[in-house]
This record gives structure tokens, sequence and C-alpha cells, in this order.
């Protein structure tokens, strides 16, 4: 039989034991809640995709929130054809049910057949943009007969584009000068879709990005052609050791190197998917590393794309959990394709066979990046 004395005694125990365990979760974790932080204390360290999209960001008949973001497309009038396609399955899959605008983006102006077709396709806001010249064309400052004389011998050794000034124009363009553009400034986050798509898309990856404070998020990565940028990590590196203090804490410079920055492992987030946060673009670290490597001359000495420059940029100046995988987000451009696996591939009703899949291929760094979280 317990006594009253021992009753006492018991309850002073219990009491005691909670302010002790109460008393620590708010010394280490602040003023939180303390059960969020004593389960965040046992949660598996795995990629954040892992974990489903809560259900607040699936699209009901309660859904008025949205964020300050926008729908990019660069295009000429002769990708007509191409850019229905994309647009049209954009629309199907995500956007009739969101209504985010659309900017496109060219360095010529566009056709009225061109605007009426495309306006024809979306009830959303569309813009039309015309890219500033100096924002487009080589620079003056470029040495022609250097960058010539790399055009040849790329196309001697049969690189891609490696004989392509309007190719790259647009990876320079992508790299530095998109998100400065006029029709843009109003916004905080863009989408470039220029891919097939698999999936029903019935959540907000927006909204997402913005409550998780995710700043760049993408479905593919892999191995940059070390044809096209055998100096821009010598670059990279003269940048981090002369500015030390704008590169992030805790960083996934291990997604992009295997021995801690001394050389770099090729590895790329391909950018045309990507869903990201334009101020990473317009912050002061990314706006001198772009600035750096533009003078370095890289764009046009040798062939720089904007998917390593973005994916250094976003991996030096924001930290690993800014950075998303789209799980959820069936995508193709050739001749690579992320098709959902499993219960997301259901929900999502795509349409892909999932043993067509590039995560873990040889020739994929998914395995990169989710190392970043072990």
């Amino acid at each position: 039989m317990i006594t009253p004395m021992r009753y006492l005694l018991l309850v002073l125990g219990v009491l005691i034991g909670l302010h002790y365990i109460l008393s620590f979760t708010n010394e280490t974790y602040g003023r939180t809640t303390s059960i969020e932080n004593i389960k965040n204390q046992f949660k598996s360290n795995h990629p954040p995709y892992k974990d489903p999209i809560p259900d607040e960001y699936y699209i009901n008949s309660n859904s008025t929130r949205k964020a300050n973001a926008v729908i990019v497309l660069l295009a000429r009038n002769g990708d007509l054809d191409g850019v229905l396609s994309s647009l049209k399955q954009m629309e199907d899959r995500f956007n009739r049910k969101f209504h985010y605008p659309y900017v496109f983006l060219n360095d010529e102006p566009f056709s009225d057949k061109f605007k009426s077709l495309v306006s024809e396709v979306t009830d959303a806001q569309v813009q039309f943009g015309l890219i500033p010249p100096d924002h487009w064309h080589q620079p003056s400052w470029i040495d022609e007969a250097k960058a010539s004389a790399a055009r040849e011998k790329m196309i001697e050794n049969k690189v891609i584009y490696g004989g392509s000034v309007p190719y790259r124009n647009m990876c320079r363009f992508n790299s530095g000068f998109f998100y400065r553009h006029e029709l843009l400034k109003p916004f905080k986050y863009y989408w470039r879709p220029h891919v097939k798509f698999f999936c029903d898309l019935d959540y907000d990856p927006f909204l997402y990005m913005q409550d998780n404070q995710k700043v760049y998020g993408f479905t593919i990565s892999l191995f940059e052609y070390i044809e096209t940028i055998p100096t821009l990590w010598d670059a990279v590196k003269d940048f981090m050791a002369d500015n030390p203090n704008l590169i992030a804490k805790d960083n996934a410079i291990d997604f992009l190197s295997d021995d801690g920055g001394n050389t770099y492992n090729k590895c790329h987030f391909w950018s045309n998917f990507e869903i990201a946060d334009l101020e990473l673009w317009r912050g002061e670290a990314y706006s001198k590393f772009f600035d750096f490597l533009d003078k370095r001359g890289g764009f046009y000495y040798e062939r720089w794309g904007d998917a390593p420059v973005h994916s250094i940029g976003a991996s030096l100046f924001a930290r690993k959990d800014q950075i998303h995988f789209f799980n959820e987000i069936g995508y193709r451009h050739e001749p690579f394709q992320h098709c959902p696996q499993g219960e997301v591939h259901k929900k999502g009703k795509c349409w892909c066979d999932m043993e067509q899949n590039f995560d873990y291929e040889w020739y994929s760094c998914l395995k990169k990046y989710d190392g970043l979280f072990k």
C-alpha cells in the first residue's frame, strides 16, 4: 500500500523529472515546442525527399494561398512547336489548377503568331520580353581570335554545341542575366519547364519551397561533359580562396567534390528543369561569383554551361538542406528521365515506366546528393 508520504514523494519525483527534461530541451533548442524538439532529435537523417510532401500543399477547395512565382521560358520564334508542347503539358499537369503567370524571353521580338498561339494554350497571365543586347551577345572584351580557336578545337573533338556562339550566349545569359530582366523583377520564385511531364502535379512546389526555406529544386543530376569546362573548377577555387566569407555554412560542396573541394567530381543539377529562389542569384555571393567567372571568359573560351554554374553557386551559397530533389515530379529531357517510384508513381497518376528511371544509373549524381544527409 502506498502511504500519503510515499505518494507525495512519487509525485515530486515525476514533477522534478519533467522539469529537468523541459529545461534541457528549452536550453538546447530555444522556445519551440518541446515535444517537437524531442521528435526531431530522433528523426532519421535521410534526404528530405524521402518524407512525402505534406497534404496541406495539395490542391483542394480551400486552396487560396499562392507564392510570388513565375514560369519562365527562353525561346525563339522557331521554337514554337516545342514551346507549345511543353506549355500544354505544363498546363494539363499543373498550371491549369494553380494559374501561375508566364514570362517568355527572346533575343529577338516575338512574332504575332508566336504570341497568339501561346496565349491560347493558357488562361494564366502571359508576358513576352525582349532580352537587352548587352545581356545576350558576346562581350566586346572577349578575344575573338582565342574564342574562335577554342570553338574550332571543340568542333574537331565533336563536343556538342562546341562551335556555337548563340549557345554560349544562352549559357551566359542563363547564368548571369535572366533574373535581372525587368519582367522578372517583381517575382521571388521561378520555374524553367523545358521538359516532358509524366505525372499529375496536384501540390504547389512554390509554396513548399517558400514555407520550407528551399532555394533550389531539381529532378535530374548527372556528370558534366568535362571537355566543356576544363578550367571552371580552377576559377571556383580561386573565388573561394578570395571570398571565404561568402561560402555558406553547412553547404553542399560534398555534392561537387569528393576530396573537400580540391577537385571537381563533375556533378551538377540539370537546369532545363529548375525551381529556384531568384534571391539566390540576386544576392551578393552569387552576383560576385558570376562576375568573377565572366571575367575569366570561360563562357566563350571554353563552353561553360549555366547548369554547372548554377549548381556550383547553389551548392556553395546555400545550405545543403535548402536544395531539394522533387521526387514527385515525373520529367524527361532527352535522353534522361526521372520516373517516380512506388506510391509516388500511383499518387501522381504517372504514365512513365518505373523501370525507365535515371535516378541511380551510373551516370547519375543523385547518390551524391543523398550522401549529403548521411
